[in-house]
């Protein structure tokens, strides 16, 4: 189990990352565009750049819903290798069987 504090930071920055997406995307999408002039290219990098470091979706770790666990995640089930293990054991999960022949 990982301490409460870390899954706690990860979900503070989850929210953050949530509440600044919109910004965010439009800010990006801004800078994609080609025609614009370059001091106003200039200006966009320097909004993006003020914008607070947890805002950016690459400061969130994925961890295991279960367990809190940060490595061995699976993205499709949300946890760990461990946990998964453990209850798709269990037949908790559905559609996962331990493998027997």
């Amino acid at each position: 189990m990982a301490k409460k504090s870390a899954i706690e930071n990860n979900n503070r920055k989850r929210r953050i990352v949530e509440s600044h997406k919109k910004t965010r995307e439009s800010v990006k999408s801004q800078l994609k565009d080609k025609a614009l002039a370059f001091e106003e290219r200039i200006t966009l990098t320097h909004k993006l750049a003020e914008m607070t470091r947890s805002a950016s979706a690459t400061r969130v770790r994925n961890r295991c819903e279960v367990t809190g666990r940060p490595r061995g995640y699976y993205r499709k089930f949300k946890m760990s290798r461990i946990a998964l293990r453990e209850l798709g054991s269990l037949g908790l999960i559905p559609g996962i069987i331990k493998a027997s022949w």
